[in-house]
């Protein structure tokens, strides 16, 4: 392997794996290492990936802060498109992937570097989604993906292996917890070890952005979310920024125990997997943006957008943000959003949100039409033959089984 390479650009965590991977790469293929550190909202200090890639010899180092660009540009459209995957996984991990791997393409552009690199797994459905976005948007770019190349296959190997090179182990990496955790601003994952016996329940101090329904306040919170074109733009009133506002969903939703889910989900490489999920704003945000929906778009548009979503969802989960189809259908999306502009209001409580209101400049629901009252506007009469000619077939076909 060795000269194969002369520069790769990594996505640097500064965790345990991404510092063994930074010092295989430079004893494998003795290549010089450019380290990238994406701020997504994972909550957590940059500062010491930066200080640690610069104690172990890094020269070129970027650490750079893409909240806005990741709620404005990747969940803001999904959620445009109402997309869970399998009925109930809202993406989390699989939407900030594409931006990750965007801006390592660009930073490799920048520095001249002929190759990229990640610390996903052989088995995973993260590695995929790094390396399909890499080839839509460099088709001759390298891709070192060293799980699928060393055999440093356990955790033991990996602290052994950073010990025999000095490389600084956490502590809590020693007596690590039992689960993998991936987090951004809109979602935590955990996964794996205590969890893939899906008949476990997790262990409740597990969860870090929400309390528990059982646990959350009596009294509901009521909250009021206006949109425009499709997009939250305030909350209570309160114009706020795309990763601002998500942030203070989070706090509202973890607070009131919304936004759990566990699930047994299907790898796009073809395992079934169980992970848990924390999504609390963007529960909040799915909930709302149906509700504002409802009152402002077309029924056919409606159902059309319905029919379209789980292939949307799939693409996404499946790594295909950059493909032709996910920008033909956001396309399609998005033109169903220009009048999707108004207010919802909605409570939350002990992990339920319950729509109480929408309202909206632009609605097309008539309550003079959809009264039970007397009304001018609608002939009850013109249902019957409606309702003949919807049962013209059903009629033949009973007609056909009397035999008549």
């Amino acid at each position: 392997m060795s000269g194969d390479v002369n520069k790769v650009v990594l996505a640097y965590s500064g965790g345990l794996d991404t510092s063994v991977i930074l010092r295989w790469l430079k004893d494998a293929y003795g290549c010089e290492v450019v380290t990238f550190t994406a701020d997504v909202g994972q909550g957590e200090e940059l500062e010491p990936a930066r200080k640690k890639a610069e104690m172990m010899g890094v020269k070129e180092i970027f650490v750079e802060d893409l909240k806005e660009e990741f709620v404005r540009d990747y969940v803001f459209p999904m959620f445009r498109a109402n997309a869970i995957y399998e009925g109930t996984y809202l993406l989390g991990t699989s939407i900030a992937r594409p931006l990750i791997a965007k801006r390592q393409i660009e930073i490799a552009r920048e520095v001249g570097a002929d190759a990229v690199c990640h610390g996903a797994t052989g088995k995973g459905n993260d590695q995929v989604r790094f390396e399909l976005t890499y080839y839509a948007l460099n088709p001759d770019i390298r891709i070192i993906a060293p799980w699928r190349e060393w055999d440093l296959n356990s955790r033991e190997r990996l602290i052994q292996y950073a010990g025999e090179h000095q490389i600084p182990v956490p502590s809590d990496k020693r007596g690590e917890p039992p689960y993998s955790m991936d987090a951004n601003l809109l979602h935590i994952s955990y996964e794996g070890k205590a969890l893939e016996d899906p008949w476990v329940g997790p262990d409740e101090s597990m969860f870090q952005l929400t309390v528990s329904p059982q646990a959350a306040p009596d009294v509901a919170t009521t909250v009021e979310i206006e949109f425009e074109q499709g997009d939250a733009v305030a909350v209570d009133g309160e114009r706020l920024s795309p990763a601002s506002l998500l942030t203070r969903l989070n706090k509202l939703a973890g607070e009131n125990g919304v936004g759990r889910a566990d699930i047994v989900e299907n790898r796009f490489v073809g395992m079934k997997s169980r992970g848990v999920y924390e999504t609390p704003g963007g529960t909040i945000l799915l909930h709302a943006h149906r509700a504002m929906e409802s009152i402002t778009l077309d029924r056919g548009a409606a159902h059309l957008k319905d029919e379209l979503m789980p292939r949307y969802a799939e693409l996404i989960y499946n790594g295909f943000w950059f493909a032709p189809e996910r920008t033909a259908l956001q396309a399609a999306i998005d033109s169903t959003q220009q009048n999707v502009t108004g207010t919802v209001r909605m409570d939350l409580y002990k992990g339920n949100v319950i729509v109480t209101g929408r309202r909206a400049p632009h609605s097309l629901y008539s309550q003079d039409i959809a009264t039970f009252e007397a009304d001018t506007v609608y002939n009850q009469r013109d249902a019957e033959g409606f309702i003949k000619l919807n049962a013209l077939r059903l009629r033949l076909a009973g007609m056909l089984e009397r035999g008549s």
